[in-house]
C-alpha cells in the first residue's frame, strides 16, 4: 500500500500574462491554480503516494474549481474544509533574459488565512500517515494560521508522522525579523528542513559565506556548513538545501546538498543541471516533493537527492506551478546523468 502524505496550506487562483507580456501589456490572463504545499500534494500524488491536502476553499464556484484541479491529478480532498469568501490570488508576469519574473499578491482575508483551530481533526488527518509537509508560507497567512499549523505539527510528532518544512521566505509576505520569531520555534517539531539559498539566512538567521547567486556564484562549502549548524542547532534528522546560479531569468545552474543520518552524514552535491527556463514557479516545491518521494523509497539517501534535483530540473520545463511528471520521467533524467539523453 503507497505511503499516506499529507500537506497544508493555502492553494491560489493563480493569473498569468500570456506568454512573456508585461502587466501593462495584457488583455488577458491564463488561468490556473497553485500553492507551495498543493504543489507538493500533486507531486506525490503523480508519483502514485497517498497524497492528501488541508486548506480551506469558499463553497463557491472558483473554490470548487480549485478543488477541482486537485482532484484531476489524485489529490485526496477529504480533509479540505469549506467557507469563508475568497481564494487568494496572485499575479504572475513572466521574465526572460535579463527581465525578471514578478509577482503580485491579492491573498488578504482569504478563506485559509482567517481558518481556526478546530476546524480540522488532525488526529483523523494524520490516522496512518507516514509523512507531513509544510513550508514557511503557511504560518506566513497570520496568527490564525501559526496557531493551526503548531496544532498540527504537535498530532503530528504525537503520531510519529515524519515532518518536513521548506522554510521558503517570501519577503512580500512578512520581515526576517517576523519570520524568525515565529519561524525558530516550530522548529523542534521538524525532522527534515529545506531551504534555498537566502530561506536559512531570512527565516532562521543563518548565511552562506562567499556566495552570490545574481553573479553565478556558489560556495559550495558555506553552504555545507549551513546546513551542519541547522543540523546542531535544531537536530533535524536531514538538511537539504537547493543551490540556483541564476544567470538570467531565462538560465539557471541548479543543484541541491544534503546532509543526514544515513548515507549523508558527510555534506553530498548533486548532479549540477544547466536549465533553459519555461516556468520557474513551483521549482522549489518540486525538490520538495521529489525528495519527500525519495526518502521514503530509496534505498540511498543520495539517490534519493537525485531524484528531487532532477525531478525540479524537469519542472522548470512545464507551465503552471504543478510538476506533472512521472517517476519514469524522473529516473531516465538521472540515469542519463543530467543531459536528459538516455542510451537505449
Amino acid at each position: 500500500m503507497p505511503a499516506k502524505v499529507v500537506t497544508f496550506g493555502e492553494i491560489m487562483l493563480r493569473l498569468s500574462t500570456p506568454g512573456f507580456t508585461r502587466f501593462v501589456q495584457a488583455q488577458s490572463f491564463d488561468v490556473t491554480f497553485g500553492g507551495g504545499e498543493a504543489n507538493v500534494a500533486v507531486s506525490l500524488a503523480n508519483y502514485g503516494l497517498e497524497s492528501y491536502y488541508v486548506t480551506k476553499l469558499p463553497k463557491h464556484e472558483i473554490g470548487q474549481a480549485a478543488v477541482n484541479h486537485l482532484r484531476r491529478f489524485g489529490v485526496k480532498d477529504d480533509f479540505i474544509v469549506r467557507g469563508g469568501d475568497r481564494i487568494g490570488i496572485y499575479f504572475l508576469e513572466t521574465g526572460a533574459s535579463q527581465r525578471a519574473s514578478k509577482v503580485i499578491y491579492d491573498r488578504a482575508n482569504s478563506a485559509v488565512s482567517l481558518m481556526k483551530k478546530g476546524e480540522v481533526d488532525w488526529n483523523k488527518v494524520f490516522e496512518g500517515a507516514a509523512w507531513f509537509h509544510w513550508t514557511g508560507i503557511t504560518p506566513a497567512l497570520g496568527k490564525n494560521a501559526q496557531e493551526l499549523l503548531e496544532e498540527a505539527c504537535k498530532i503530528a510528532k504525537e503520531k510519529n508522522v515524519t515532518v518536513s518544512c521548506d522554510l521558503n521566505f517570501r519577503a512580500k509576505m512578512w520581515t526576517p525579523e517576523q519570520a524568525q520569531a515565529v519561524m525558530k520555534p516550530l522548529m523542534k517539531y521538524v525532522d527534515v528542513c529545506i531551504a534555498n539559498e537566502e530561506d536559512a539566512e531570512k527565516s532562521l538567521g543563518l548565511k552562506a559565506e562567499g556566495t552570490n547567486i545574481e553573479a553565478g556564484k556558489i560556495n559550495e562549502e558555506g553552504y555545507f556548513n549551513v546546513a551542519k549548524h541547522l543540523k546542531e542547532i535544531y537536530g533535524f534528522k536531514a538538511v537539504s538545501i537547493t543551490l540556483r546560479e541564476s544567470y538570467s531569468a531565462s538560465r539557471n545552474g541548479w543543484s541541491a546538498i544534503l546532509l543526514d543520518d544515513k548515507d549523508c552524514k558527510v555534506p553530498y552535491r548533486s548532479t549540477r543541471y544547466e536549465i533553459e527556463i519555461v516556468d520557474r514557479v513551483g521549482g522549489g516545491d518540486a525538490f520538495a516533493s521529489g525528495l519527500i518521494y525519495g526518502l521514503l523509497t530509496k534505498n540511498n539517501t543520495k539517490d534519493a537527492l537525485e531524484f528531487a534535483v532532477a525531478a525540479s530540473c524537469l519542472k522548470h520545463t512545464i507551465p503552471g506551478d504543478f510538476n506533472l511528471v512521472s517517476v519514469d520521467e524522473v529516473e531516465k533524467l538521472v540515469k542519463s546523468g543530467g543531459s536528459g539523453r538516455v542510451e537505449r
